[in-house]
């Protein structure tokens, strides 16, 4: 039997709490909180995890996000991924979810906050992994909506909440309809974490530019444009990149056409992350085996980590330390 091997420590920047949900654990959210699903076991679950378009994909997270309902449930989905997470050797995690989703089916802003603020702290003291929080809003949400968002968060920030996103559907409207609900959530001490560069293109990354974004989830098309590639590299702007995602998606066609190496190549400072892990039939040791096979190493994906990552300078410097530590 092969002996057992430390895996080397990870910095995970991109990933929804709400794609982490297994289906396992789905059956008994849903079936606690009434909610009904297509299929009452796991086997008869699996086939919604199977996508065949993005339209798809949204489908099964709304059906996911649906089934959670309460402050455990948020809780039960951090602790879970960190968990998980830590297996494979996380040691600091930024995890999205869309509370204003919750809240226009019902949940209370608290429910949902407290939930999810909860778990990071418990998966620290169970698992030793930093969990912090960043929130985002759908492109499709009312700039009102997304304000009302952004004030939510800044009154979690002393409970872990660091950053303020964008997300949905990129090409529903650009970032600047939500430049005030931006501003009220960097007024709050919160940075700025859009998504950006999938459907969208060079275009869309140049539109989250005029923001002036900490970081870019995903990013990837900026590889198209050599001009582009120049400004976020002079920048410094750090780029979560999830390579599954991008192949489950249909954004990128196949692992060979991946623009991960192309970035590389340009010098610049890329993460690793999962993105919906239970949705794309991943988890972050085989998102870090397909970046290396791009290109982009575990050593470099941490240091990447290190600078992108909205902590304290004190935790900064525990996770600068904890990768010499492991990478000389």
């Amino acid at each position: 039997m092969a002996a057992w091997v430390e895996p080397s420590p990870k910095i995970e920047l991109h990933v929804h709490f709400e794609g982490t949900v297994r289906p396992e654990t789905l059956l008994v959210i849903a079936r606690r909180n009434g909610e009904r699903l297509p299929a009452e076991t796991v086997e008869g679950l699996r086939p919604l995890y199977e996508f065949t378009d993005f339209a798809h994909f949204v489908r099964t997270w709304v059906l996911t996000t649906n089934c959670l309902r309460t402050a455990d449930d948020f809780r039960r989905v951090v602790v879970e991924y960190a968990a998980e997470a830590a297996a494979h050797g996380a040691v600091y995690l930024e995890g999205i979810f869309s509370p204003a989703e919750r809240v226009r089916r019902g949940v209370g802003w608290t429910a949902v906050f407290e939930g999810y603020a909860d778990g990071a702290a418990e998966a620290y003291e169970r698992h030793g992994v930093r969990v912090l929080l960043t929130p985002d809003v759908d492109r499709e949400l009312s700039p009102a909506d997304a304000e009302e968002c952004a004030r939510q968060a800044v009154r979690y920030r002393d409970r872990g909440v660091v950053g303020f996103g964008l997300g949905g559907p990129e090409l529903a409207a650009p970032a600047k309809v939500f430049a005030r609900a931006v501003a009220i959530a960097r007024d709050g001490g919160l940075a700025f974490v859009p998504h950006g560069g999938e459907a969208g293109g060079p275009d869309s990354v140049r539109d989250l530019l005029e923001l002036a974004p900490a970081r870019i989830r995903h990013g990837v098309r900026a590889a198209e444009d050599d001009g582009l590639l120049a400004e976020l590299r002079d920048r410094r702007v750090v780029l979560d990149v999830c390579p599954t995602s991008n192949l489950r998606t249909r954004v990128v066609g196949s692992e060979a056409a991946h623009p991960l190496p192309r970035l590389v190549a340009a010098g610049l400072l890329c993460t690793v992350g999962t993105d919906d892990p239970a949705m794309f039939g991943t988890d972050l040791a085989r998102e870090h085996e397909l970046a290396a096979r791009l290109g982009l190493g575990p050593e470099r994906a941490y240091a990447a980590g290190v600078t992108g990552a909205l902590c304290d300078d004190a935790t900064r410097a525990h996770l600068a330390e904890v990768g010499r530590r492991a990478y000389g």
